[in-house]
């Protein structure tokens, strides 16, 4: 019986053979790899990665999906929603320090993914994923473009990240509306050691305003915290480096709100 794409999940199987093929190779799985498949969907990339990795844990949140993957002698189904999967606990589970993690993720909540798997960053050793073409521009976005936001700066501090393929729509059923591509995300092995909320929150008030020069955004923010240092608010938040949010965020007394 055929699988009807469900609107409510972001449905949109991968269907061309050509561009799972270089998925598969962009992904480059070795035989007793721990790997984690994120919506698994048909099994069209799950079924290569497999082949190649032995076995293979896949996260699906559609039950009939999953009860059609639990067939699978060499697939261990994890029926969740991926936002509650705690990664440490599957890397348990499987034996391992570190994971590798794959997946065509969801459009409509793909950021919050991302955001979900930095809290957990440290079991993971590789990241491929599918995604909106537009919400991988954000994510390597340079500084002083339009694409550069909070994503660009929380990602970029802690992942070093490559746009690897392009995915135009005809190659899922049904197609989507948008250009996909997929891209590598590598945790980066000596990140600054900044609190991730500080960050979070500091680059949040930065882009609440960010057609504004900082001193109207970032510039209270930084005096609600008891900032007495120096740091150039006569811009806006697109033309500030991440190294500059990081060592801003670096400097904020150890009493400030998170």
């Amino acid at each position: 019986m055929k699988h009807i794409a469900r609107k409510r999940f972001g449905q949109h199987f991968l269907s061309d053979d050509g561009i799972i093929d270089a998925i598969v190779r962009a992904i480059d799985p070795k035989p007793g790899q721990p790997m984690v498949e994120i919506g698994p969907g048909l099994a069209a990339l799950t079924q290569p990665l497999v082949e190649r990795l032995g076995k293979l844990a896949v996260i699906e949140l559609d039950r009939d999906l999953a009860a059609r993957l639990r067939a699978h002698p060499q697939l261990q189904v994890i029926e969740s929603d991926v936002l509650k999967v705690d990664f440490a606990q599957v890397a348990s589970a499987l034996g391992a320090m570190k994971l590798r993690v794959v997946g065509n993720l969801p459009y409509n909540i793909s950021t919050p993914i991302l955001f979900h798997l930095l809290e957990q960053v440290d079991v993971i050793e590789d990241q491929h994923f599918m995604l909106q073409k537009e919400v991988i521009d954000r994510m390597v976005a340079a500084p002083a473009t339009a694409a550069y936001g909070r994503l660009s700066v929380m990602l970029q501090w802690r992942y070093a990240m490559e746009d690897v393929l392009f995915v135009p729509p005809e190659s899922f059923d049904p197609p989507p509306r948008v250009d996909s591509a997929v891209i590598r995300m590598v945790p980066r092995t000596a990140p600054a050691a900044v609190d991730p909320a500080r960050l979070s929150a500091l680059v949040q008030a930065a882009f609440s305003q960010r057609r504004k020069l900082l001193r109207h955004s970032l510039g209270p923010w930084l005096a609600q915290q008891g900032f007495v240092g120096s740091f150039d608010l006569q811009r806006r938040a697109e033309e500030v480096p991440v190294q500059q949010y990081v060592g801003l965020a670096l400097q904020l007394p150890a009493s400030a709100d998170r």
